[in-house]
């Protein structure tokens, strides 16, 4: 007769198996949660797969781009080497790799800088120009769309207001949707509290 600690441990693994992560060790994290019997797990497993293969707004190659993004914003190299693969697997070139590690590192860049302004708020600070290089902004071969969106949901995880508000409005300019916008969002949220149980 199968356990409930059982099942969880076999939700988990094919959790894994879904995410191409067979050299994965199990953190402390994870092994609490089968200890406890956690229902987490399936809820994890659910919330993942919903937004990897079930949008209505997003490819699966762009779903996978995004948790990339995620992945490289959390430093999770084994879920970076993952993501890169199933994105590749569903289409993505390398120049589209590399540009969401750089539109992940931009956004980095600014999402502190303009944290900083909008904390500080003072006229010295704002009136100054940012002096920082953004040349892949201007042609992007994700598309601007798609840039923006990344550089949108990135944001959003690193709680720069400034940056959310900004990147939001200039997706729907490039002709994106609320929804679609939504589906981005809940994607980076999930991938990050993936990221958390896994670390």
């Amino acid at each position: 007769m199968e356990t409930l600690t059982t099942i969880q441990n076999e939700t988990f693994q094919n959790l894994l198996g879904e995410l191409n992560l067979s050299t994965y060790e199990p953190s402390a994290n994870v092994l609490a949660l089968i200890a406890a019997d956690s229902r987490f797990i399936k809820d994890l497993k659910i919330n993942v797969g919903n937004v990897l293969n079930n949008s209505q707004n997003l490819s699966r190659k762009e779903a996978l781009l995004l948790a990339l993004a995620v992945a490289v914003n959390e430093k999770f190299v084994l879920l970076q080497e993952s993501f890169g693969a199933l994105a590749r697997e569903a289409g993505a070139s390398d120049a589209e790799i590399a540009e969401i590690v750089a539109c992940t590192s931009l956004m980095n860049t600014n999402n502190v800088f303009y944290r900083f302004r909008h904390f500080i708020k003072k006229d010295f600070y704002d009136n100054q120009p940012a002096g920082i290089k953004m040349s892949i902004m201007a042609n992007p071969v994700l598309g601007k769309e798609f840039f923006e969106l990344v550089s949108l949901v990135i944001s959003s995880i690193n709680g720069c207001e400034m940056c959310v508000s900004s990147h939001e409005r200039s997706v729907l300019q490039h002709g994106s949707s609320e929804s679609r916008v939504l589906d981005g969002v809940k994607l980076g949220a999930v991938i990050k509290g993936l990221i958390t149980v896994l670390a």
